[in-house]
Parts: C-alpha cells; structure tokens; sequence
C-alpha cells in the first residue's frame, strides 16, 4: 500500500523540482526527503525522479509524473476524510418515510424549506404506501414517517384528521348500473373507506384504474374515468365532490399521523418533527 507521507514528498519535490526546497516545504533535511523519495521508489519499483548534470534541477520521469498525478488525488481525499471527521457539524442524517398518496409537489416544498435553514441535517427519504412504512418503521429502517391511518390507531408525534370526499370529474356522467373507481392498491385507506361505504350503501361497484400516485389518481378522476376518495386537500379544479344526493354515502375522515420509530427523537429527528408539523399545521389552517 503506497505511503501517503512518501507520495506528499514526491509531489513537494516535482513541484519545487528541488530536494533542497521541498525539504524546506516539508520541514525535513534534504537528506531524509531523498531517503523518502528512494523508499518510495522501492515500493513501487521504478525510478520516479532524474537530475540533471549539475544536481540541483529535479524533474519527475514519466512514472514519476504520473504517480505524482495519482498523488494528488489521494492526498486531497485524505484532506477531505480529516476535515469531515474533524468537523463539529457533521452531517446529522435523519431517514424518514413519505407516503406514496401525498402530494409530492406540496411535500417537496416542505423539505425544501426545511434545507433552508438545517443545512447540517442529510434527509433519506423512502416512498411507500402506509402499511409499508409502518413494516419500515418496526424495522427500525426509518427514523420515522407521516402515515395515512384510522384516526387515534397508535401512538404518534402529532396527527392531523383528513376529511374525505368523493370525487368525480367535472364532467364525468356516472354509469346507473355500478360505480366505476380509481383507487390505491390494498391497504390503501382511501381504498378501504371507498369499497366498504358502498358495499354498506348496497351499491355495485367496479375498480377500473389503480395507481399507488396521486397524481395518478386526480388524472384518472379529472379525465372523467372514473370516481375516487381523496381529501380534500387533494381535490382540484378539475375534479367535482360528489355527496349523497349524488347517491355516493358521506365518509368519515382518516388520520395523518407522523410516527417515530423509537424515542426520545435525536436533535436532528426532532428539528425536522417540529418543522413538519408546523408546516402541515398551517396548510391544514390555510385548507
């Protein structure tokens, strides 16, 4: 393995082209330089270095020149392994999960605003639908996550309740035989309050586009496809909520809930809690 101690001596002495100035350089005599430069030939079994007549101009040979070139490259990574581990700001690194049915335009600018002002905070983001995020939490594969769930169905940091509408396109005709769907995958909760309320209201119905994205979902609904559940924060212009005189039952809202996979949170976990909780807060006032 080459000496980095050694390799910081040849690159002294190819730039100076002098043993008597890299010496100086390193704070060694001109003799322990030379005796370096030998060992470090030794090691890599060429001759690195030539002088010309007169002794005292040095140039590197084309070995040398080229493991002076590799040189710099490890001696600034070396540099840049003490500086990181040296440094009182280390990166803190928090893993949290998303889920996969939350706008990602309004989360992206959440965490981007979080950035701003924790630059020393490195986020590792997972997607997911809920049910595997909580499989990551208990895993301890994630810090923790913002989950979509019944209301009050454990223990969390803060919850937020999520109305929930039915929804159609603007100007989606409903088939009279059945209702036609765009729903998540199972163990969506969407899912579960949109098949049991009809199933309970006696009314046919038929999954007809699936999607684990929400945009996915609010195309599928706008273009007149099919019906959905969504919150109401969810909802768009192009989508119109349906109720029950349009023959669709009145949904009791679901939960989301940010959840830890263990406590007390870490300084950094829980200056991102706060901050996420703050922001969700205040779009859930603004709604």
């Amino acid at each position: 393995m080459l000496d980095l101690d050694l390799l910081k001596t040849l690159v002294c002495v190819v730039d100076e082209r002098s043993f008597t100035r890299a010496a100086e350089r390193v704070h060694r005599t001109q003799s322990t330089v030379s005796q370096q430069i030998l060992r470090l030939e030794d090691s890599v079994g060429h001759a690195l270095l030539q002088r010309d007549r007169t002794g005292k101009n040095v140039a590197p040979t084309e070995r040398g020149e080229m493991l002076a070139g590799y040189a710099r490259r490890l001696l600034a990574i070396a540099q840049e392994a003490e500086d990181a581990l040296a440094s009182p700001s280390a990166l803190a690194t928090v893993r949290i999960g998303l889920p996969e049915d939350f706008d990602a335009r309004r989360m992206t600018a959440i965490l981007s605003g979080y950035m701003a002002i924790a630059p020393q905070v490195r986020l590792e983001t997972t997607s997911g639908m809920s049910v595997d995020l909580q499989r990551a939490l208990a895993a301890g594969s994630i810090d923790m996550a913002l989950l979509k769930r019944e209301p009050g169905s454990g223990p969390c940091i803060a919850s937020w309740p999520e109305p929930l509408v039915w929804v159609a396109g603007t100007t989606h005709v409903p088939p009279a035989d059945e209702v036609r769907l765009a729903l998540y995958p199972q163990g969506c909760i969407y899912r579960l309050r949109a098949t049991r309320s009809l199933d309970k209201a006696g009314r046919r119905w038929r999954i007809v586009f699936g999607s684990q994205s929400l945009a996915g979902i609010q195309a599928a609904v706008a273009s007149g496809l099919a019906v959905s559940v969504l919150p109401t924060s969810a909802v768009l212009a192009e989508h119109r909520v349906l109720g029950p005189a349009d023959g669709y039952p009145a949904l009791s809202p679901s939960e989301l809930a940010l959840v830890g996979a263990a406590l007390p949170l870490s300084a950094a976990q829980r200056s991102l809690a706060d901050y996420l909780c703050n922001a969700i807060s205040s779009d859930a006032a603004t709604a």
